[in-house]
This record gives C-alpha cells, structure tokens and sequence, in this order.
C-alpha cells in the first residue's frame, strides 16, 4: 500500500481508551457478579443500570480509540468521535495544526472547518509529520491539480 495514502490514526489516545474501556468491561463484569451476594433484595434494577453505564463507558473508549482519517486517490473519510463525514479533495482548502490546536482541522470551500482527530496533539512530533502529511495530499489533489 502507498505510505503516502495510510490512515491517520492517534497513537496515545487510541492505547489510553483501549485501555481504559478494557478496566470499565472488567470493573462492570466484576460488579455485576459481586452485587447479588452482598444484598438480601432483588438487586436486578441496579445491576441493569450498572450494566447500561457499563456498556455506553466501553461504547465511548472504543468509539474515541477508533476516530481516524482514511484517504484514498478522491478525497478523506473522516471519522471522529460524533460525526463521520467524506471529502472530496476539491472541498478541501486547507489544513490547520498549529500550536494550541488539540488536532488538526480542515478549513473547507464551502467557509466550514472539520476538525480531524485522527491527528492529535498529543502524539507529539508524529502528529506534526502526519499534519505535514494530510497537507502534502491536500495540495497535491486540491483544486490546483
């Protein structure tokens, strides 16, 4: 596969959420089979809503470990934590990693901005490469090509 056209993923945030979803699946198992045999009542209520907070904690960490940025020759598909959206590079005006920003953002034709969290601030340098990255496809695809 083309290295120029690999998915942009966060490294730092992808293995703390993994992880953490992991401690909240086992933490939520664990209450779940402990609780009956620690009350004389019927306890299924709590163990139903421990169950439903479990389930959207471990939603969120895998949702939030699975954001990325995925191009090919057309444009990106974006995936980030609420919203997925696809591109076309012509949409595309701009990227945007400056310092302060939590991760990148696209600046688009149509005045809107997108933020791209498959590119994080918090994996440092690599994040800065692969900012570097997702503008050498912008320009190389843009409306200029």
């Amino acid at each position: 596969m083309n290295q120029l056209y690999a998915p942009f993923r966060p490294r730092l945030a992808r293995v703390v959420t993994l992880v953490i979803g992991a401690l909240i699946a086992v933490g939520t198992a664990s209450l779940i089979v402990v609780l009956p045999g620690l009350y004389d009542r019927d306890v299924t209520l709590d163990l139903v809503g421990i169950g439903l907070v479990g389930a959207f904690g471990v939603w969120f960490c895998w949702r939030q470990a699975s954001v990325a940025a995925v191009p090919d020759e057309r444009g990106i598909f974006v995936r980030n934590l609420i919203y997925s959206r696809r591109l076309e590079w012509a949409e595309i005006v701009l990227v945007r990693f400056g310092e302060g920003r939590p991760w990148a953002q696209l600046d688009l034709a149509d005045g809107d901005t997108l933020a791209v969290m498959g590119i994080q601030r918090s994996d440092g340098e690599r994040a800065t490469k692969e900012a570097s990255r997702l503008a050498a496809l912008v320009q190389h695809h843009g409306p200029a090509a």
